[in-house]
């Protein structure tokens, strides 16, 4: 039946976030890489009424958009897009270029890495007719990115900013910056919800364990607003409850409850979880149900390279 005042709580997180960026940088943020890059159109549409010019996700939502609206599911991938009705311009990433870089490079030689990366990007500067409003996106896994390369990456990094920084047509710049450089921005008639793993939304819900955890904050929140109705908090009792929930409501809980990741990992997060929600109750005065105390999931898994981040196509 979906969460309880779940529009609400969204703007309060992403209020939240940009209120972070702010103190920690500022100025306000221009754009957003969502979690797991999860678009929907009320997603979008929640962003842009916070002043976000621009919205990055993956390659396998802009497949799927297009696949809906009946269009050619290999469309270019170099450019930005516009869903309709819409001001905010949506990049997608280029999940091939990006994988390479965090799942195969660090197993090459620094300078062949970095050349392979800029042979490819010419590639692409090739196949289109109009390169200067052309762009590549590539967003990649913190996890990934430094810790498997020799040197955290030093010699990649350094031989790659050295090439790019000499081509005679390749150039970096951010996602604003392409916006203000006049990037090919085109249409979208349909942006179909989903997240950079797979173009859906199911590294977040569908197995058993996934399931029992919502269904725990679910009635943790029912909870909660319960409380606030009947004023049985103070002011400053009530900001830290809802403090609490915001901890209990995080995205990555949920990417954890699953089979495919490491034993060790999921044990630590199911354990916290549970000892987040546990607080919750106890911060608005109210009796810890007795499921909190036991497991909601178990791992096994041995991801690649030996974390926990996935290529694109991996499990969801």
């Amino acid at each position: 039946d979906g969460y309880p005042g779940g529009a609400d709580r969204a703007r309060w997180h992403v209020a939240k976030a940009v209120q972070v960026f702010h103190r920690a940088f500022g100025a306000r943020p221009r754009g957003c890489w969502p979690s797991e890059g999860a678009l929907s159109a009320a997603a979008l549409e929640l962003l842009e009424s916070f002043g976000f010019d621009w919205v990055a996700s993956g390659e396998s939502v802009l497949r799927c958009s297009l696949a809906a609206d009946g269009a050619a599911p290999g469309a270019d991938r170099a450019c930005a897009w516009r869903p309709a009705g819409r001001n905010t311009a949506c990049f997608f990433r280029d999940d091939e270029l990006s994988d390479l870089i965090g799942f195969t490079y660090s197993k090459w030689h620094g300078d062949d890495a970095a050349a392979d990366f800029v042979r490819r990007l010419e590639a692409v500067a090739d196949s289109g007719h109009d390169n200067a409003g052309r762009a590549v996106a590539v967003v990649l896994d913190g996890e990934n990115a430094w810790e498997y390369y020799p040197f955290n990456a030093y010699y990649f990094l350094q031989a790659l900013y050295r090439q790019l920084a000499a081509h005679p047509r390749l150039r970096l710049s951010t996602f604003t910056g392409c916006l203000q450089e006049g990037v090919e921005i085109r249409p979208l008639e349909r942006l179909v919800a989903g997240s950079w793993i797979h173009g859906s939304l199911a590294t977040w819900i569908g197995n058993p364990s996934r399931n029992l955890a919502w269904e725990m904050l679910c009635e943790a929140k029912r909870v909660f607003d319960q409380v606030v109705v009947e004023g049985g908090l103070e002011e400053h009792e009530q900001r830290a409850a809802e403090e609490q929930l915001g901890v209990c409501e995080g995205s990555d809980w949920f990417w954890w409850f699953a089979d495919y990741n490491p034993e060790e990992a999921v044990d630590s997060f199911d354990a916290l979880y549970r000892r987040h929600l546990a607080n919750l109750y106890r911060l608005l005065k109210e009796q810890v149900p007795e499921q909190l105390a036991r497991p909601l999931a178990h791992g096994g898994g041995a991801p690649e390279l030996g974390g926990t981040m996935l290529r694109a196509g991996g499990p969801a």
